[in-house]
């Protein structure tokens, strides 16, 4: 009995250990679980670009919004909230002035001055409409050329199409408001660049042939806009 006993006991533990052997092998990780996901060849992977012009390009885009804001309300007859959006709109070309690296930072001093000699005309009644518009169409103009210019400056445009697209709407936008010989001019560069910028996060030889057409493009409009202001 004593014997049975004993081998019974060690089957017993020979069956735990082969079961927890088998038990380890299978909860053991595979390599496919921490396998790194496989580049692409060509494929576009990184679309940052530095802080500082992050800051500018957020800084514009809020301040161009506020002025768009202060000839919303003017049109309407709001005085009160055309003048706070156009201080509000101002206070962000300045703070876009001081982030500025590019060559529009005097610009955008510039065309913040001549918005806040406007100021004191929208509570008597004194500013028209048309006047007001044309000014954030020029302001827009220089916020929109140092987002572009600063894009150009970054570096590598491979995979930032869709930030050189908003750019260049912003900046279609703000010629929509001066009209003339300029705006025509200037959407048929915007039209031409736009064209070329979707290639861009296409990755491989397409966004490579398609960087530098791009880059001459854009310095083309980027003149353009230097003459309108």
């Amino acid at each position: 009995m004593k014997t049975i006993r004993f081998d019974l006991g060690m089957a017993c533990l020979l069956f735990s250990l082969v079961a927890l052997r088998s038990f380890g092998q299978e909860t053991q990780p595979t390599s496919l679980s921490v396998e790194e996901p496989k580049k692409v060849l060509g494929a576009i992977q990184d679309t940052s670009i530095t802080p500082g012009v992050s800051a500018t390009l957020a800084q514009g885009d809020a301040a161009t919004t506020h002025l768009d804001n202060a000839v919303a309300a003017l049109n309407k007859g709001d005085k009160a909230t055309s003048t706070q959006e156009l201080q509000t709109g101002i206070a962000g070309l300045e703070a876009q002035a001081k982030t500025d690296k590019t060559s529009f930072k005097d610009k955008l001093l510039a065309q913040a001055s001549k918005l806040k000699a406007l100021l004191p005309l929208i509570p008597d009644g004194a500013l028209g409409n048309g006047v007001l518009g044309k000014a954030v169409s020029l302001a827009k103009l220089a916020s929109g050329g140092s987002k572009l210019e600063g894009l150009l400056a970054a570096g590598s445009l491979l995979g930032k199409g869709s930030q050189l697209t908003s750019g260049l709407s912003g900046i279609g936008s703000a010629l929509s408001g001066l009209g003339g010989g300029t705006q025509s001019s200037g959407q048929s560069l915007i039209t031409k660049a736009l064209s070329t910028v979707g290639k861009l996060n296409q990755g491989g030889l397409v966004a490579k042939a398609a960087e530098p057409v791009v880059k001459t493009e854009v310095s083309s409009l980027l003149n353009l806009i230097k003459g309108a202001l």
